[in-house]
């Protein structure tokens, strides 16, 4: 079934024929045209295709450029290093990491560029798809929650972008200036509450569907966004309606949700979806070319350095490059929670892995803590070296981006916001059953506290860390010992590219 999903988004090829190309950056892009978009865009096959594409810049975040949207969300929180070989491994995530990046940032630059690259391409299927059958008004439909999905990432960690809707021609990009922050969120509600509306139930895809934006994914991350403004009650009510539905529950054991069974099951509300069966090799693989973005690399990268690590003889974490080290706070957030379960899944000490006949030879080695990643961890089962492929460049594992137990832990701060602390307690304790931990029954202060940790043990390395701190006015205090500055940090620099060829305004102290 996986491979169904996997082949269905490599039609993403046949629509790069009309989509913009991966050139430097949003404003710069080329647009071949090789088919001329007149004729294109005119049956089901081709909106099917059109939309794959949106769906495909997705999937280049964890290939292309090494600028992952994901580590770029987490190098900036308290829960990692960047590690690697060492201060000049991929700098532009060691600067992230080091809170010593600026607009020249490549990490930056990349996530930025990729959100606008699917902007694109899901601004294709809006605007040239006819509405003309059903499947036609579901797959605009998808490219709205998609565009709004893109649009979400900006806003959050930008601030006001450019709002790029219509569509103009490439004469046109270097005109658009930064819209408001409320305006592009006014864009993003208004693009979901129109998916909503289209949008069909999760239980009605087939399993070589279930990639696709559902209702309730749509709802999900248009209360997100409600969250993010700090618009409670609208929040509230939309994770109501996901938690209503009947179509999501949580896993009976948190060990499910990140495993290969676990993948589009009742937990998952919408994932990036890969296969392991594109038999990379040291030859084929597509480094660095933004023309094949069907790679997984990240999982590779974040593996335990294999030139140090020995994997115990009963697990599966095999080694990878050594990005993403755990700190040891995060560690012992998980001791002093009592929270064993979601622990030995997340994160693993040296003394765990010698535990179990395994062994780390560098203890000085470069941002290395003591610890593990081990949620998307680079496990030999998640891969495959048949035929000849190389087991490091051919990880399957797919990334979830909206989860239930996340919809829960919002629906508990949206509520606890509004005064209803009981019903913030209830959607608490769901997430907490799961894993055996006691009820929680404080009130007031501590119980905001108790989600803010409770969203930091269940979402640990979801990328959702660093946005939650500085929407709280936490980051400060948590990040500020690594090199946080208040005022600066809360928003990525605009890339120096775009505020050069565009004339952007700069986001302050960059």
């Amino acid at each position: 079934m996986k491979n169904d999903i996997f082949k269905r988004t490599m039609l993403c090829l046949a629509a790069l024929l009309i989509a913009t190309g991966c050139e430097e950056d949003f404003l710069e892009s080329e647009i071949p045209g090789r088919l001329p978009q007149e004729e294109f865009y005119q049956t089901d096959e081709d909106a099917l295709r059109a939309t794959a594409a949106a769906y495909d810049m997705l999937q280049a975040h964890y290939n292309w450029g090494w600028s992952s949207m994901y580590l770029v969300k987490t190098l900036l929180s308290d829960e990692s290093n960047a590690g690697g070989s060492g201060p000049g491994d991929q700098p532009g995530y060691q600067t992230l990491d080091d809170y010593t990046f600026d607009s020249q940032n490549d990490a930056v630059l990349g996530a930025w560029s990729m959100s606008y690259y699917g902007i694109y391409r899901a601004n294709q299927v809006i605007n040239r798809v006819a509405p003309e059958t059903d499947l036609r008004r579901r797959l605009i439909a998808e490219a709205k929650a998609l565009r709004a999905l893109y649009y979400l990432d900006l806003v959050s960690l930008w601030g006001g972008v450019p709002l790029i809707v219509a569509d103009i021609p490439q004469s046109e990009y270097n005109t658009q200036q930064r819209a408001s922050r409320e305006e592009v969120y006014a864009q993003i509600e208004q693009d979901l509450t129109e998916a909503i509306a289209e949008l069909p139930l999760k239980s009605t895809y087939g399993a070589g569907e279930r990639f696709r934006f559902a209702k309730g994914a749509a709802q999900a991350l248009l209360g997100r966004a409600h969250l993010y403004q700090e618009e409670w009650q609208e929040a509230a009510q939309l994770f109501d309606e996901v938690i209503n539905s009947g179509q999501y529950s949580l896993e009976p054991e948190f060990s499910r949700v990140f495993s290969q069974q676990g993948e589009f099951g009742p937990e998952s509300l919408f994932e990036v979806a890969y296969a392991s069966d594109a038999n990379y090799d040291w030859g084929n693989f597509p480094w660095g070319n933004g023309r094949n973005l069907e790679s997984n690399i990240h999982i590779q990268l974040m593996g335990p350095r294999s030139d140090f690590y020995t994997k115990a003889p009963q697990d599966s974490l095999i080694g990878g490059w050594g990005f993403n080290t755990p700190r040891p706070e995060l560690y012992q957030a998980f001791v002093e929670a009592g929270d064993t379960e979601r622990r030995v899944n997340t994160i693993m000490s040296e003394e765990e892995l010698e535990a179990m006949g395994g062994s780390w030879s560098e203890p000085n080695a470069y941002d290395y803590q003591g610890y593990f990643q081990r949620k998307y961890g680079s496990y030999s089962n998640q891969t495959s070296s048949e035929g000849g492929s190389i087991a490091e460049l051919n990880y399957g594992t797919n990334w979830r981006l909206i989860r239930y137990a996340d919809v829960l832990l919002m629906a508990a701060e949206a509520y606890y916001r509004l005064g209803d602390e009981a019903r913030a307690r209830e959607e608490l304790n769901k997430v907490r059953q799961r894993t055996g931990l006691e009820e929680v029954t404080t009130s007031g202060t501590d119980l905001f506290n108790a989600i803010v940790r409770e969203r930091e043990l269940e979402l640990a390395f979801e990328g959702f860390r660093y946005i939650d701190l500085v929407r709280w006015g936490l980051a400060a205090q948590e990040l500020g010992p690594l090199g946080y500055m208040e005022g600066k940090h809360n928003l990525l620099p605009i890339p120096d590219t775009d505020v050069r060829t565009a004339g952007l305004a700069q986001n302050p102290g960059y």
